[in-house]
């Protein structure tokens, strides 16, 4: 375990500068708007500020204002940033991000979470927290074995607190984070005292009587496996092939996040964090290693074994599918739940405040 920090060069700047300026930008339907993917007119936009405000080094100073370290794990790098409170008897906590995200997304959440009695908390609330890059993600990547699935990954997280000394634990998680942080609930449930989560997918079986809001979101699921799901369809079958546009064009691979940002928030994240996620993948050149997680999802998939560690569920409404708890509590322990009024799939950046509350209370609940 070797302490880490980000130090991108400022070559790689002047490159992606160069790069951006040197876009050839492609035609479009008139009057498409998003209908057909992301308009021209906002991505010049995005890239023309991108090139000509956007400053890097802001963001790459906040994050190694946190602690960071590298370890391997099963043969794979994992990075991570770690953050012990200054609260003793604090609880350690794992938190996970998913796609395209990045351990930024939690830059908001980190002091509330760490540190509740310098941002108007209880201390009695306090986490050490551990954030690790996912495999192949960022600064765990781009080198990436085959076989990394949630599963594997949930065991080189649970690797991983147990190299830190954490014998007690909570995991949250968002996106992909939250299948591996209940899966890390079943695989280390002897340590794992509770999971939280703020997304779930739930299918429809056997025989249920849905009410309306149950039945709008069985109608978003399935628009979600349709129209809305082809970015999975081609990052679970052909990886390979779209890497190599996002892996030569910074704008390119600025459509590709931009748009789930667009299409998943319920308010626009501000355009400095959309792009830090963008520079973070580019950066690392971890397009083709991040989408293998939904390769290796969509060929090692199997029914979810059940688990018995408490879960908690914050509901945000302009998520891309929302839950239904009557589905989400076979298999799984639940024994929290909150449905929110405002907030998207990006809760730690849209409403951190919010998300650090059911944290909390979630946590209060299992002492």
């Amino acid at each position: 375990m070797k302490p880490f920090k980000i130090d991108i060069a400022q070559s790689q700047i002047d490159d992606l500068h160069e790069r951006i300026t040197r876009t050839r930008y492609p035609s479009e339907v008139p009057g498409a708007e998003w209908s057909r993917g992301v308009p021209v007119a906002y991505l010049r936009e995005l890239a023309d500020y991108w090139v000509s405000t956007y400053d890097w080094r802001e963001y790459e100073a906040r994050l190694n204002a946190y602690p960071q370290f590298v370890t391997e794990i099963d043969g794979q790098q994992i990075h991570f940033l770690h953050v012990r409170s200054p609260e003793p008897d604090a609880t350690p906590m794992i938190l996970t991000h998913g796609w395209p995200s990045s351990v930024a997304e939690f830059l908001e959440v980190v002091g509330p979470l760490s540190d509740p009695r310098a941002h108007g908390g209880d201390p009695a609330d306090a986490f050490h927290l551990v954030i690790p890059s996912l495999p192949g993600f960022a600064f765990s990547g781009p080198e990436l074995q085959p076989g990394w699935d949630l599963n594997r990954i949930a065991r080189a997280w649970a690797a991983l607190m147990a190299q830190l000394g954490y014998p007690r634990y909570v995991a949250q998680g968002t996106d992909w984070g939250s299948g591996i942080s209940r899966e890390l609930g079943v695989v280390d449930a002897e340590h794992v005292i509770g999971v939280h989560v703020n997304y779930l997918m739930t299918f429809p079986f056997g025989e249920h009587d849905f009410d309306e809001q149950d039945k709008a979101r069985l109608d978003r699921l399935e628009a979600f496996q349709g129209d809305l799901g082809g970015y999975m369809a081609i990052q679970s079958s052909r990886p390979q092939t779209l890497a190599y546009g996002l892996a030569d064009s910074p704008v390119g691979q600025l459509a590709w996040i931009a748009e789930k940002f667009k299409e998943w928030s319920d308010e626009p994240v501000d355009r400095d964090y959309l792009l830090t996620t963008a520079m973070i993948y580019w950066l690392t050149n971890t397009a083709s290693s991040s989408a293998q997680i939904y390769y290796e999802f969509s060929h090692s998939w199997s029914q979810p074994q059940e688990s018995t560690t408490p879960m908690g569920v914050a509901v945000f409404p302009k998520d891309l599918v929302l839950p239904i708890r009557k589905l989400a509590e076979y298999g799984n322990m639940i024994v929290h739940w909150t449905e929110f009024d405002r907030g998207g799939h990006f809760a730690a950046l849209e409403q951190p405040e919010l998300l650090v509350g059911d944290i909390r209370t979630f946590v209060r609940s299992l002492r």
